[in-house]
């Protein structure tokens, strides 16, 4: 169903979440339905790992992301050398480097800044690059449900893994993303949870919908013209 596009500027949607928790599928729906550009944060700091690891070095190594970090290019980001499961390892990694973080939020407010509005999703949209966002989701699943949904997807693109072995990287990365003292990990307080565990592709978006008309409902009214 095509929903009419806000007419006020600036209505932002945050979609948080782990990963493979449909953050990216949902927000996707989200920006064809309203009309705004979206960017999966995410990308960024798969494409610093990945530059990292080609040059030689070690994500864990802060100096080295953080280069990598302010060379960034996003228009040059190759789609398909980001989608491994090593580079979302890397991204990971990289991630608890604060000015790794602080390098790419400028970025990523940047696009939040967009005239009309945007939508993105990550690890800290909602409560560091748009805490202020009229919509805010935060998109769960079971971890065991997270990882066949990766599993599945590496196995596509013709990588060799185990079920057990991504299952292992998903618990991995949820510590870390937890636990970095930059940004962690966390739902806002005004975020809405939407558990994905036992939903469609269809059935979550539809969810997701429902959940950002009844934001965008109380923002407009909230406008002077509202």
């Amino acid at each position: 169903m095509a929903l009419s596009k806000p007419s006020v500027m600036d209505f932002v949607i945050a979609v948080d979440g782990p990963a493979a928790s449909g953050k990216g599928t949902v927000a996707s729906g989200l920006s064809q339905a309203y009309g705004l550009p979206y960017l999966d944060t995410g990308t960024l700091y798969r494409a610093v790992g990945v530059s990292v690891l080609h040059s030689g070095g070690s994500p864990d190594d802060a100096d080295a992301a953080t280069t990598a970090a302010l060379a960034l290019q996003p228009h040059l980001i190759d789609a398909d050398m980001i989608r491994t499961a090593a580079a979302g390892e890397a991204a990971s990694q990289v991630a608890v480097h604060p000015d790794v973080r602080q390098a790419l939020a400028a970025l990523q407010r940047r696009f939040a800044e967009t005239p009309g509005g945007a939508v993105l999703d990550g690890r800290d949209i909602g409560t560091v690059i748009a805490p202020d966002a009229p919509a805010k989701l935060f998109v769960t699943a079971d971890p065991e449900v997270r990882a066949a949904r990766r599993w599945r997807q590496l196995i596509s693109q013709g990588e060799p893994v185990s079920l057990a072995d991504v299952l292992a990287d998903i618990h991995r990365r949820d510590e870390r993303d937890k636990a970095r003292a930059a940004a962690p990990l966390v739902r806002a307080a005004d975020a809405v949870l939407l558990d994905t565990s036992e939903m469609t592709i269809e059935q979550a978006a539809d969810a997701a919908r429902r959940i950002v008309e009844a934001a965008r409902a109380r923002w407009l009214a909230s406008q002077p013209n509202g």
